[in-house]
């Protein structure tokens, strides 16, 4: 038990940046009480002293705002971050060195007594804030669960699941995931990450054709997209895992359909300017030419 606590805290150290002392982690991590009032109540309910261990659970909920059944087999070295919200159910199996942020669930969609009803965690699974993984199913060793994602069917090991339905997105070449071959068996599987890929080289201005594509994307998804009106984006970025459902590399998804509107109009404002230069040597004056667009200052003065 000793041996338990003292691996619990130093997870704590390790993991969690803010965390400065052992003093700080044993008197001020609610993730870390959760952990001691659960080992309490979990060996009173293997003892088949059920009351009891539900009523110390019902005590460990009040003073940290985490909901752990006696019943759930958690393993070593689990480290609830933040914690507030967290529910976790009667059938519940959680493996070594998992990572669980505030108001995630893990919960059960079938209401039969002794079947198993909740997820199980494999070692080293993260699930982010506010994620729920309903059912009696397994995620794998290492995977990932995105920030509000909802996952109601197994993910493979070394798998990243995001968005509600839970979908699985490639993993980047060079991350650890995309290395092994369970990762490499669940990318066959997965969906492609939500990146849009331009399938021929980047046009000049006058001869890009508008794309509604890409701006229709960023309107509903939020996500970078790689367009013939290149906006500066990687056709290798993909949503990826965030803990806390932010991508600092995204930016504003209205930032940029303002530069794709903007990278769209300076297009036409080019492509219109040639057709004047072409139709004054064929001997025509063009009159209420206006200055070219300005891209580049508009833009700027967008991401200001």
């Amino acid at each position: 038990m000793l041996n338990k606590l003292r691996e619990n805290i130093a997870c704590i150290l390790e993991r969690d940046p803010a965390a400065r002392s052992k003093l700080e982690v044993i008197t001020c991590y609610p993730g870390f009480h959760a952990m001691v009032v659960h080992g309490v109540a979990h060996r009173l309910w293997v003892a088949q002293w059920f009351w009891l261990g539900r009523f110390i659970s019902h005590l460990g909920r009040i003073l940290t705002g985490i909901e752990i059944h006696p019943g759930a087999t958690i393993g070593r070295r689990v480290f609830i971050d933040h914690g507030f919200g967290v529910v976790i159910g009667e059938t519940a199996e959680i493996g070594d060195d998992c990572t669980i942020y505030q108001g995630v669930t893990l919960g059960g969609t079938r209401l039969y007594k002794g079947a198993k009803r909740h997820p199980t965690l494999g070692k080293g699974v993260v699930v982010g804030a506010g994620a729920q993984v309903l059912g009696g199913f397994t995620v794998g060793d290492g995977a990932r669960i995105g920030s509000n994602a909802v996952v109601v069917k197994p993910v493979p090991a070394g798998a990243t699941a995001v968005g509600n339905p839970a979908r699985l997105i490639e993993a980047k070449p060079d991350s650890p995931e995309a290395t092994t071959p369970n990762a490499q068996a669940a990318g066959s599987q997965a969906e492609p990450a939500n990146t849009l890929k331009s399938s021929s080289p980047p046009l000049s201005p006058c001869d890009a054709d508008w794309d509604a594509a890409p701006l229709k994307a960023l309107l509903e998804k939020g996500t970078p997209v790689s367009s013939p009106l290149n906006l500066g984006e990687s056709p290798n970025d993909s949503a990826g895992f965030t803990a806390y459902a932010v991508d600092p590399g995204a930016g504003d998804p209205l930032v940029k359909v303002l530069h794709e509107l903007i990278n769209h109009a300076a297009a036409q404002d080019a492509r219109i300017a040639q057709l004047c230069q072409t139709i004054e040597a064929m001997g025509s004056q063009v009159k209420g030419q206006t200055a070219p667009l300005d891209a580049q200052r508009l833009n700027k003065l967008v991401d200001e």
